[in-house]
């Protein structure tokens, strides 16, 4: 058993909201809510309506103002917080150890007894529009959902988190509770806690603060998913530099071939100053600051990219150099101190993001709320440590073949 390892313990209460409870030694603890609530349960009409309900919710419930919701916390130096993903919303707390139940009892409330002001919600309509034209003024960030709205095209997998102007304008009190009450339910989330407090309190806690909630038995359904045939496309935008996505279908979350996915992108563009594509593009040649390969899994799907930024006189050059790591991943098979290193590196990145309680807390969260389970770091690092080099060959072949790739360019508008 390594010395770092985690074994969190997962409580199935009788109302079926499950809790997941980590003992970390700290003054600091922090909870939070998964809700299976993401934006691809919208349907067609609620673009960005999981992402407005995260606004809405801090603006006011039944027994508190938009300002006592955000004082609550921030007034003792503890941090409130949620985000919006493809497949859930969460809901969030950091606080010292003496406000635990504090931070407990407002989540609970925010999550359950938002009462969505008209008045609120006519203003956060606003903000959340000029959240959208600032991220439409962002290629970098813009090119991977329009990437990902291409590759899942007629599926609510494409759709942008943030939604439209015309989703969002259009938006009434009436849909946002709607929602909340389809999805908001205890059998439909996980809560989660990493800190030095006991087990029986947060329990306590938990029971006291979430047992009598919405308890709607209705299960959430996976649309299914058709996959889409491969792509070439080209946009001219207002940009400064030329930007580009290479990527295509990539396993889903429970996929045998996942773990070598990982270690290939990592390997390709992952964090580290030593990638195959820094070392190339930005190192060697100097053609982009911004080079990185991701790999984003879904419960039954998933997809990989390649993203740089660059002056559109290196944009075929660029991209030349990042066809030719590819074939090299399909076609050489990786040595034995090559291929060791390359696991070495990505264990090592595991145990560092280990340290952040805070996201570890969301993480654990999550991987219940999916999964039902949680996977030691002696069982991950064991998935690593059985990756052979045939297997990376035969899962760079089946993602990474020319066939499979698509590709979105937003070149410089003339």
């Amino acid at each position: 058993m390594m010395k770092f390892d985690i074994h969190p313990e997962i409580i199935q209460f009788p109302n079926g909201l499950r809790l997941v409870y980590l003992y970390k030694d700290s003054y600091v603890g922090h909870f939070g809510i998964n809700i299976l609530a993401g934006s691809r349960y919208e349907r067609e009409n609620e673009q960005g309506l999981a992402h407005f309900i995260e606004h809405c919710i801090f603006k006011g419930t039944h027994k508190r103002k938009a300002f006592h919701i955000l004082s609550r916390l921030d007034a003792v130096g503890g941090e409130l917080n949620a985000y919006t993903a493809k497949e859930e919303i969460a809901i969030y707390a950091s606080f010292t150890n003496q406000h635990l139940q504090r931070a407990i009892e407002l989540v609970a409330d925010i999550a359950f007894h938002s009462s969505f002001p008209e008045k609120e919600i006519l203003k956060e309509k606003e903000v959340v529009l000029d959240e959208l034209n600032s991220y439409l003024d962002s290629p970098g960030e813009r090119i991977f959902d329009d990437f990902e709205a291409h590759l899942f095209k007629g599926h609510a997998l494409g759709y942008n988190i943030l939604g439209n102007e015309q989703s969002i304008r259009n938006f009434t009190k009436e849909d946002l509770q709607h929602y909340v009450n389809r999805f908001f339910s205890l059998k439909n989330m996980v809560v989660s806690y990493v800190g030095s407090e006991s087990i029986e309190k947060i329990k306590k806690l938990v029971e006291k603060y979430f047992s009598n909630e919405n308890q709607n038995p209705v299960k959430v359904k996976l649309s299914s998913f058709k996959p889409q045939p491969a792509f070439k496309l080209k946009e001219e935008h207002g940009n400064v530099q030329t930007h580009a996505i290479i990527g295509g279908l990539a396993p889903n979350y429970t996929a045998n071939d996942r773990r070598g996915m990982t270690l290939l992108t990592n390997i390709l563009g992952g964090p580290a100053l030593n990638s195959r594509l820094t070392l190339s593009i930005r190192e060697k040649h100097g053609y982009a600051y911004n080079v990185e390969a991701n790999y984003t899994p879904y419960m039954d799907t998933g997809f990989w990219s390649i993203y740089l930024g660059t002056d559109e006189k290196y944009l075929q050059k660029s991209l030349k150099l990042v066809q030719k790591e590819l074939k090299n991943l399909c076609e050489i098979k990786m040595g034995v101190h090559q291929l060791n290193q390359a696991k070495e590196q990505l264990k090592g990145q595991i145990a560092l993001s280990l340290e952040g309680n805070g996201g570890l807390m969301l993480g654990l969260g999550k991987s219940v709320l999916l999964f039902n389970q949680i996977d030691t770091i002696s069982a991950i690092y064991k998935e690593i440590d059985g990756i052979t080099a045939t297997d990376l060959l035969e899962v760079a072949n089946k993602y990474f073949a020319p066939t499979n790739q698509s590709e979105l360019i937003f070149e410089v508008k003339k």
